[in-house]
């Protein structure tokens, strides 16, 4: 009997625990209009890093660390990488960024899904949509995002480390404007 008791108690204060987390993470999302932040990204093992600047919904610049002039921008409706020597340009409806960069689509997600804790220090949440399985991890303490993983349009393995966030800065709205391809 002591241990259905004991059994009982410690589900019940991991249900309380993990959804107080969730309601900390979407109140964290509501209050975000934008955020600033360093990046290190390991796609299929090739490390880069740099500087983004996401607002929502579904806009995001990243300047890319001691590279070719490296640059990814989205303007809500396409995605461009562009470097030195290459221009593509996406859909963003066709990327995983399309989800991660949906303020309302991550809130309502995170509601319905079961949460799961890293190490003591990270929470993450798994989201399978449109062909696309992508990890959220959020801090603990601070109930920031702080990096995902995904499998892009490619099936390059992507693993994205964010730090250094500040939030809701006054930004150019010319920041999200899409580059020309020269």
């Amino acid at each position: 009997m002591l241990r259905f008791i004991f059994i009982f108690f410690f589900s019940f204060f991991l249900f309380c625990a993990n959804a107080e987390n969730k309601e900390k993470i979407i109140e964290n999302l509501k209050n975000i209009k934008n955020f600033n932040f360093r990046f290190e990204q390991n796609i299929n093992g090739k490390i880069e890093n740099g500087n983004c600047t996401i607002e929502y919904p579904k806009k995001i610049f990243c300047e890319y660390a001691r590279s070719n002039n490296k640059v990814l921008v989205s303007n809500s409706k396409s995605l461009v990488v562009k470097t030195r020597s290459s221009y593509y340009r996406y859909p963003l409806e066709k990327t995983p960024l399309n989800l991660i960069l949906d303020k309302n689509f991550l809130i309502n997600k995170i509601i319905s899904i079961d949460e799961r804790i890293v190490d003591n220090n990270l929470i993450n949440f798994t989201i399978d949509e449109n062909d696309y399985k992508l990890s959220l991890f959020f801090d603990t303490k601070s109930f920031d995002l702080v990096g995902w993983q995904n499998t892009d349009a490619y099936q390059n393995f992507n693993i994205t480390y964010i730090s250094s966030i500040s939030k809701n800065r006054v930004i150019s709205k010319n920041l999200f404007k899409l580059p020309s391809p020269n």
